[in-house]
Order: structure tokens, then sequence, then C-alpha cells
């Protein structure tokens, strides 16, 4: 018997589907936490409980339904005495209900059903077959025009068709049964000529493909929607620099030229839109740059300085509504660095020396305090990381004895409270030692 059987992970799956968010790093979430689901389907002893269910969502996300994790942990509970009656039911239905009744049974979606049949009478699972078919060869066509719509993408349009046909993928991988991948069909292939394997490896490859395009056309749809808006900002602010004759105004438009010229230069190389931002920067650089050559009293220090400041309201508008995770950390203090590099190059005889290094000691400040930041930020990750896998491994090989098992989850919970607060990984970090201290009163 497997730990979790396919109807507790069916409802785990769709409430999985509901949490965390649709950037990056949510179906990064979402993916470790359905390697865990998975990882118990192919374990085989006893049924897993609430409680363990509980530690592996716990972690990752908090806000998991504890009504789905009930009704899961009743689905997964053995069968009992209706398991031992199914084939008396469907000898009384084949004498009460007829061969439809047999054959709407045998194909219901229930691994304890359709096994044994598959095995003894393959044939009656026909329907099944039919459907299972139809999914592969959708998901098969719908992959390979998802393929090449995002992967060879001339425009947005593309990307959109793509993203579709991934969804259409989607739809068609999740219509095939998992469990049944192992049982290859030869009496309905040999009447109808299907070509395909339904290993569970072909299984994983498929949905590891699809993930990675899914993951793709996200990124390009973002891309695209920071390269139209730089477009939009930057025609937007030449049309009111050659209307406006106030110079005050005239710098404030030239700093929104130069965070819609910073925001082109950050769209990804890779991405369709990055390939499309690096022309539309080729053509429209020489215009800004005179633009922003002439448009100070101060000259190229007067320049220098407001350049400065766009990369410091960037950086400090990012700081907003901490903690942040540590690529965010280290994207501000990269913002922090190129203000400063502009700082430091006004030399001491310039007029605007006094106020350069005014702004060079407020942001050197600045930066310090990203670093510590980010130094923390990176060490309470790790320790968390750390209690992840230990945790992972408790539950996979828990010890046997009640002392061992409640002085390692003491390790652990040692571990998760020396994560430092103000970090990303502390709320998750309180979450996992509420759940442990409850474990060590049981």
């Amino acid at each position: 018997m497997y730990r979790l059987n396919d109807a507790a992970f069916k409802i785990l799956r769709g409430e999985l589907l509901n949490c965390g968010s649709n950037d990056d790093i949510g179906r990064a979430e979402r993916q470790i936490v359905a390697k865990r689901f998975e990882k118990l389907r192919m374990q085989k002893g006893s049924p897993v409980t609430y409680d363990e269910l509980l530690l592996l969502v716990v972690d990752v996300f908090p806000e998991f339904s504890e009504k789905a994790l009930k009704q899961a942990a009743k689905a997964n509970q053995p069968p009992g005495i209706l398991s031992n009656l199914k084939w008396s039911a469907i000898f009384i239905t084949a004498f009460t209900g007829g061969f439809a009744g047999i054959i709407w049974l045998v194909n219901l979606p229930y691994p304890m059903i359709r096994k044994p049949v598959a095995e003894k009478a393959p044939l009656l699972l026909l329907p099944s077959y039919i459907s299972m078919d139809n999914s592969y060869r959708g998901a098969i066509n719908a992959t390979e025009q998802a393929d090449q719509l995002v992967n060879k993408a001339t425009s947005l349009e593309d990307i959109k068709r793509g993203g579709a046909k991934v969804k259409q993928a989607q739809s068609s991988l999740d219509n095939l049964p998992v469990w049944f991948l192992g049982y290859y069909p030869q009496a309905y292939c040999g009447l109808f000529g299907c070509t395909w394997k339904f290993t569970f490896d072909e299984f994983e490859t498929a949905r590891r493909r699809v993930a990675r395009m899914d993951a793709k056309v996200f990124q390009e749809k973002n891309a695209f929607e920071s390269l139209e808006k730089a477009e939009s900002d930057l025609k937007a602010a030449k049309e009111q620099y050659e209307q406006t004759k106030n110079l005050a105004e005239k710098q404030k438009i030239v700093a929104q030229m130069q965070t819609a010229m910073i925001t082109l230069e950050q769209i990804p190389r890779e991405t369709l839109a990055g390939k499309k931002a690096r022309t539309v920067i080729a053509a429209i650089k020489p215009e800004v740059g005179k633009i922003i050559a002439n448009s100070g009293k101060s000259g190229a220090s007067g320049n220098l300085i407001e350049a400065a400041k766009v990369f410091a309201i960037q950086a400090s508008q990012l700081s907003q509504n901490p903690p942040h995770p540590t690529y965010k950390w280290e994207q501000i203090e990269k913002l922090w660095i190129q203000s400063i590099k502009r700082l430091q190059n006004i030399q001491v005889s310039n007029p605007n020396y006094l106020e350069a290094q005014k702004l060079l000691a407020k942001y050197q400040s600045n930066q310090a305090i990203i670093q510590t930041r980010l130094q923390a930020e990176r060490e309470s990750q790790k320790i968390l990381n750390q209690a992840e896998a230990q945790i992972e491994n408790f539950i996979a090989n828990p010890p046997s004895e009640p002392n061992r098992y409640k002085a390692k989850l003491r390790t652990i919970l040692s571990k998760l409270n020396s994560i430092q607060s103000g970090t990303t990984s502390h709320a998750r970090a309180k979450q996992l030692i509420s759940s442990i201290q409850k474990q060590l009163k049981k």
C-alpha cells in the first residue's frame, strides 16, 4: 500500500493550485510541495496522517486549507469492507443493470477497480483507453504547437497564443491518470494503432517541458509590459520636454526619461521584448542623450546628480515594505552602487561637489544598511532550507523511540529559533515552530 492514494492526492493538488502567488517564486513553492506529495505516492507503508500532511505544507504555505488537509487524510484511509465486495458488486450489476452497468462501474476512476480489470479484461476499459488516448494526443499536439509559438515567437500575439496552447496541454496532461501509466493497453492499441507509451518518465518529461514553457510565457508577458510602459513614458516625456519652458520641470522630465531608459535596459535580453528593447535603445539613445546633456545649468555634474537621484529613488521604492527575498536586496544594492558611482565622478573643483558629497554620505549609509539586510536574509534562508531538509528527512524516517523522536524535533526547533526576525524566512519559521511545539506536547 502506498502512503498517499490518488483520491487524497487529487484533493491536495486542487488546494495547492489556490496557494501562493502567480509569479516565479509562487510556482517554485508549489512545485516544492507537489514533489513532497509525489514522493509519498511512491513510498510504501502506512497511510500518511493529517499531522504529517500539515508538516509537509505549513513551512511553505501556512495558509493551506485545514479543511482540505482533513479531507485528504480521510480519503487516504485504507478501504474497508466495501473494497472486499467490489467483485460481488460487479457480479450483481451484470445481472441487474446489464452489460452497460458493468462498463460504467469498471471505468470509474478508482485504481482498486481499474488495475485488476486492466490485467484480466482490458477491453472493458475501452472508454477509459479512448479518453486517455485523446488526452495523450491532445497533450502532445498542444505541446508541439506551444513550442513553436513560444520558443520561436516573433510577436506578443505569438506569445499569447502559445500561452493558450500551454494551458491546453496542461489540461490534457491533468486528464491522464498517473497511477495507470504503467498499464499499456495492448488490446486497444492493437485495434486502433495508438503510438503512445504511457510511461511515468514520459509523463514527467512532458510535465517539465510544459512547466518551462509556462514560465517562459509568464516572463515574456511581463517583459512586454515593461517594454510598452517604457516606450509610452519616453514618448510622453519627449512631448512634455518640447512644450515646457520651465527649467525645474525640464529636470523632472529628464529624470522620467532616464527612468524609462533604465527600465528598457533592465528588460531581460533573452526575451523577445528584450531584443526589441535593444533596438529601441539604439534608436532613441542619441536623442535622449542630447536632451540630458543640454538640460541643466550645472552641466555634466548636474546630470550626474540627477541620475544618481533616479537610482536612489528606485532603490528606496524597492526597499519599501520589507522583508524582501535575497534577489531583491541584491537588486536594491546594485541600484545604490550605481547611484554612488555617479556621485564619485564629480570632482572637487566642480561647483556641485558639496551637494554631491552630502548625497554620497547618505547613499553610502543606505548601501551599508542594505548589505546588512542582505546578509541577514541569506543566512536566514540558509538556516530555513537546512531545517526544511531535516523535517523532510524526519517525516520520511521518524525515530521509533519517543526520546529520540522528541530530541530530533528539539534540534530542528533550535535551528528555526536562530532565524532572524525581519527576514522572509522568519514568518515561515514561526509557523513551523508552532507546528513542532504542538508535536512535542503530545
